[in-house]
């Protein structure tokens, strides 16, 4: 491997572990202390604005039915989310936030949109498009082992 891509693999591998472990950080300091990493990534793929299956959540966070009950139930007492009856289908169930959610997920989205503009605020715009170009190739790259 020449010099540039090791390089490349090492400011990956550095950033990616440094996302984990600030956000596990921010998190115990937080009033959302309660939570770990998972429970929170949980909470995002839930998301704010529509209602999903607990099928739709476990597909987007690749893991079983089993696993997310799971972390559904345990989010549930914590009273970070809520299971709703489907107006259209009594017999499907869906998820959604409590207030106490949302506020969690607003606070993870503000310090996700806070790290993309430090990471993108000296770039021009020519050195954006390479960058989302570069990161779409990984993404591409990733979804070959899905």
């Amino acid at each position: 491997m020449d010099e540039g891509l090791k390089q490349v693999n090492s400011f990956l591998v550095t950033v990616f572990n440094d996302i984990l472990t600030i956000e596990e950080e921010q998190l115990k300091k937080s009033r959302f202390s309660d939570l770990s990493i998972k429970e929170m990534h949980t909470i995002e793929a839930i998301g704010m604005y529509h209602k999903k299956t607990s099928s739709e959540v476990a597909k987007e966070l690749k893991v079983t039915m089993g696993t997310l009950t799971v972390a559904i139930n345990n989010l549930e007492k914590k009273g970070y989310v809520e299971r709703f009856r489907s107006e259209d289908d009594r017999r499907v169930v869906k998820l959604g936030l409590t207030k106490h959610g949302r506020l969690l997920y607003r606070m993870h989205e503000r310090f996700h949109r806070l790290m993309v503009e430090k990471a993108i605020e000296s770039l021009s715009e020519e050195e954006r498009a390479v960058l989302l170009k570069a990161l779409k190739n990984l993404h591409l790259y990733f979804a070959e082992f899905e």
